[in-house]
């Protein structure tokens, strides 16, 4: 294999690590959304993706999304429909289970709600994994349309050598991704529900004080935070088979690189994201494919002992 095929190689590489690695951005934003606001590690954000998925899958099979908008539009359409469906399921369980371990009444407990939170929110995992199993299925299932297979081809890039394939599908999503992490940027910049939402992030007591309704703000980051990420699962589900057990591949990836961003920055969680799917697939060039993951953890483990605090945990400082 000469220098200008390993130079293919590794182009074609590096833009499915960033077009991977931009869905990976959003769930982990969506992840590092409730534990920068509500300070609770969520080890059922796996099944919420999981959810989105289903969602998505639904709405553009049977509800029949792809008939009214075509296979070019619907599949994106419906995983960002799976976010708002998400949200609200979010929002009733946190006030009907989550709330009672968090925020000010979770500081009553033992370890401050902790050893509850990670208790309730492992067994809501499990019951959201069982009852997808029930409802769903175990056959797995995709939302496969004619961009999933089509690419564009770029090049030749030198002379009538090194081409590059771009999934179309994995593009898309990769940009509908970019824009509701732009949004929700926004939204925490400029709206005055950001501006609650970070108070009762950095002194829930005093945001109190200044009128602040603590516990509608966490419900509504909690929901955030799980329908951010069931939206970029419905975008990973145009190109990812899944089943009702699929959190578990992602939950872990999700925590790799909210860590590895600096916990509790959204900038820091979607770059740890981008990073996690980068190495993922630059991996393939040295390792099998079934050592991609021990590749993710070498390197996750290398930052963490070089850099505690995470890649960019002085952004997650300032904010």
């Amino acid at each position: 294999m000469d220098a200008l095929q390993h130079l293919e190689n590794f182009l074609q590489s590096l833009v499915a690590g960033l077009l991977t690695g931009t869905n990976y951005g959003l769930m982990c934003v969506g992840l590092t959304v409730i534990f920068g606001v509500m300070r609770v590690i969520n080890f059922a954000q796996g099944e919420f993706m999981m959810l989105g998925m289903y969602f998505a899958f639904y709405c553009f099979g049977f509800i029949g999304a792809h008939i009214f908008f075509g296979d070019m539009i619907a599949p994106f359409l419906s995983a960002l429909l799976a976010g708002p469906a998400v949200f609200l399921l979010g929002v009733l369980l946190h006030k009907a289970l989550v709330s009672r371990v968090t925020g000010l009444g979770g500081s009553k407990l033992e370890a401050e709600g902790h050893y509850a939170q990670l208790i309730l929110t492992l067994g809501i995992s499990l019951v959201l994994q069982n009852g997808g199993l029930f409802v769903f299925g175990s056959a797995p299932q995709s939302i496969a349309t004619e961009l999933s297979y089509s690419a564009w081809e770029v090049g030749p890039l030198y002379e009538d050598r090194v081409l590059m394939f771009v999934n179309q599908a994995q593009t898309i999503s990769a940009l509908v991704a970019l824009g509701v992490v732009a949004g929700f940027a926004l939204l925490m910049a400029r709206s005055r529900l950001g501006r609650s939402l970070r108070a009762a992030a950095d002194n829930p007591r005093a945001a109190v004080y200044m009128g602040v309704d603590v516990d509608r703000a966490y419900r509504i980051a909690f929901g955030l935070g799980v329908a951010i990420t069931a939206i970029g699962g419905g975008l990973l589900a145009v190109n990812y088979p899944f089943q009702p057990y699929v959190g578990l591949e992602f939950v872990i990836i999700m925590y790799a690189g909210v860590v590895l961003g600096g916990l509790g920055s959204v900038r820091g969680a979607f770059l740890g994201g981008l990073t996690i799917g980068l190495v993922q697939q630059l991996s393939t060039l040295v390792l099998p494919n079934q050592l991609q993951n021990t590749a993710i953890f070498v390197v996750f483990l290398a930052i963490i002992l070089l850099k505690p605090e995470g890649l960019f945990g002085r952004v997650a400082r300032k904010a």
